[in-house]
């Protein structure tokens, strides 16, 4: 009898024992009707009928949904669309999801936020689609207790839950703007409350470690409130246009804050930094403190001796010509065989000289020449000089509010009103004695030894050239006003560009075709601008039409100053690295990519570089 008990005793210990021990796990797994948004659901589907609407980009620190702001970094949150697998009571109605993280491959940016990139085709098409979809947006799965992480938490982002606050934030600010709920104040109330404690939680958090130790009463407390809100809302379309009022709003303050941001570029770049005008100062008190005889520099019989290496370089910035003519003399097989002829303007001209006279580079000639003492070079000689000193040219740069402005403001750059710019187009008068010249800017680096240059063959061409037609625009409808008849009956609109920065110029051959002359006459044709705008490359584009033979272009690799994807392959292996573009090696902006190649020609350790505190 004994033993009947017993075993009975047992038995009703393994039945119960279970559902004792697994009763309560299993009440807290949720249902599909409770699952959060962003939840693994493995039976789940794609739908390709269901677009969701298009990116929006949403504010993190505003309370008032009819305000954003958009953020340095550029931070958007969206998701891809799943629909929920119907009911047993038949309902198929399609709600948006947010896929598993895992489950996609969003762009980021360089900080880790995600972007998604919205397609003109999205925009289009999302707007039918939007009208018969409840638009949910992200909600954070597997919530835990605070301290505790699992195993599948391990490989989750530092800022998952940052992320998940954020995410509330959007959805708060949705419903703080929907009609349907305004009409309960206890609920805006409550909600208003939840986003100030959201965001005094966010003030100073970059990651979640940084988050303070009630972060997670926080997000649950939230995450009730906006639960209550989605009982209330039940209009679909106003949910739709009030995302899509958001999205309008983000996209007019991203066009004003990068129009903000070129503005702000071009200022930069243009700016001259303290350190070089530093040096400048420093530069030309010494120079001047020197007897007439030590003023100057040696080698004066090889600057007309045409069987030498002649370059010619036009720059008012001591530093970058430095570079330039260290990089080329470094690489070159015969430096005392190389001429560097030196233009600059009267304000640099001590400072320049006098660089180049404590700086000797090696056994190569340096000439430093005074625009100022061009006295050939005058307004009634050339045709730009007149036009830079016109009323109609000071009121386009100087009182724009009374003068027709461009657009586009690298055409304001004031660089155009200076005559530095525009002397490549009289190197015959500058040099007269010389036959072939290579023309060098002064934001180059020089890779190779350039002596081949001379033994290339122009083919009766006048200017030797890198071509730029790997893209469209680089071509000439880039630069000239086909709408007028005058330069679409002359030129070729999909005719290749080339580059300034690294020619090989015939001065024979300039003189035999007047090169000059057509310069001018270009020129006075294009007195108000009409035909292209300021700049010397159009000019120049016009000017060498059908006199420029291509050069390899491993000789000349341009993008340094602007692009990030010029291949590092072909930065090593060219003749000369050009940093054209606003982002100057010398300047903070500049990109921190190619400033390695720039600055291996600078010695920080000269007494005036360390005494004007210019740093790498």
């Amino acid at each position: 009898m004994v033993g009947r008990k017993l075993v009975l005793f047992l038995l009703c210990i393994s039945v119960v024992a279970p559902i004792v021990l697994y009763t309560d796990p299993l009440a807290t797994q949720p249902s599909y009707l409770d699952i959060h948004l962003g939840d693994e659901i493995p039976t789940l589907k794609s739908v390709d009928a269901v677009r969701e609407p298009s990116g929006i980009v949403y504010p993190e620190n505003s309370t008032n949904p009819d305000q954003i702001s958009v953020h340095d970094s550029g931070r958007a949150v969206a998701s891809n669309t799943t629909t929920l697998p119907s009911g047993k009571n038949g309902d198929r109605k399609n709600r948006v999801l947010s896929q598993d993280n895992n489950q996609t491959a969003p762009s980021e940016t360089d900080d880790g936020a995600v972007i998604r990139q919205v397609t003109s085709r999205e925009t289009s098409e999302g707007a039918t689609a939007m009208e018969s979809q409840t638009v949910l947006p992200t909600q954070s799965r597997n919530q835990q207790k605070p301290g505790k992480r699992s195993k599948r938490d391990s490989g989750r982002m530092p800022d998952a839950k940052i992320q998940q606050f954020r995410d509330q934030l959007m959805k708060a600010k949705v419903s703080l703007g929907l009609s349907s709920s305004k009409s309960n104040p206890e609920f805006i109330r409550e909600l208003k409350e939840r986003v100030k404690d959201v965001e005094r939680t966010l003030a100073y958090a970059t990651e979640d470690t940084e988050l303070p130790i009630n972060a997670q009463e926080k997000l649950e407390a939230m995450e009730q409130t906006l639960a209550k809100g989605k009982q209330t809302q039940q209009d679909c379309c106003a949910v739709v246009k009030k995302l899509r009022r958001f999205y309008l709003s983000a996209e007019e303050q991203l066009r004003v804050h990068k129009k903000r941001e070129l503005f702000l570029t071009q200022v930069a770049a243009k700016t001259l930094p303290r350190g070089l005008h530093c040096l400048s100062l420093r530069l030309t008190t010494d120079y001047y403190s020197l007897d007439s005889c030590q003023q100057q520099l040696p080698n004066r019989d090889k600057l007309e001796n045409p069987r030498l290496y002649h370059y010619a370089l036009f720059s008012d910035n001591v530093l970058a010509t430095a570079v330039v003519v260290n990089s080329t003399v470094f690489h070159a097989k015969d430096p005392q065989s190389h001429v560097f002829h030196i233009v600059t303007d009267k304000l640099n001209y001590a400072a320049m000289k006098m660089w180049f006279l404590a700086n000797p580079p090696a056994k190569a000639t340096v000439q430093v020449q005074n625009v100022e003492e061009f006295t050939w070079l005058n307004s009634s000689y050339s045709p730009v000089l007149k036009q830079l000193a016109s009323r109609s040219m000071i009121d386009y740069y100087f009182r724009s509010q009374h003068a027709k402005s461009d657009q586009n403001l690298k055409f304001r750059n004031p660089k155009y009103l200076s005559i530095m710019n525009h002397l490549r187009f009289y190197l015959p008068e500058i040099f007269p004695k010389l036959n072939k010249v290579v023309f060098l800017d002064d934001d180059v680096v020089v890779q190779k030894d350039l002596t081949p240059l001379w033994a290339i063959d122009l083919k009766g061409k006048v200017n030797g050239a890198v071509e730029t037609c790997g893209e469209s625009f680089h071509r000439f409808d880039r630069y000239l006003n086909f709408s007028n008849p005058l330069i679409a009956e002359t030129f070729d609109p999909h005719a290749c560009g080339w580059a300034y920065g690294m020619n090989v110029f015939d001065l024979d051959e300039w003189k035999k075709q007047n090169i000059t002359d057509v310069y001018h006459h270009w020129q006075n044709l294009n007195d108000d601008r009409q035909l292209w705008k300021l700049g010397t490359l159009p000019a120049g584009l016009i000017t060498f039409w059908n006199s420029t033979y291509p050069l390899e272009r491993s000789w000349h690799v341009l993008g340094l100053g602007y692009s990030l994807n010029v291949e590092q392959k072909d930065v090593e292996a060219a003749a000369v690295i050009h940093y054209n573009g606003n982002l100057k090696p010398w300047l903070e902006i500049g990109m921190t990519k190619y400033r390695n190649f720039w600055s291996n020609y600078v010695d920080y350790n000269q007494a005036y570089l360390r005494d004007c505190n210019i740093n790498p």
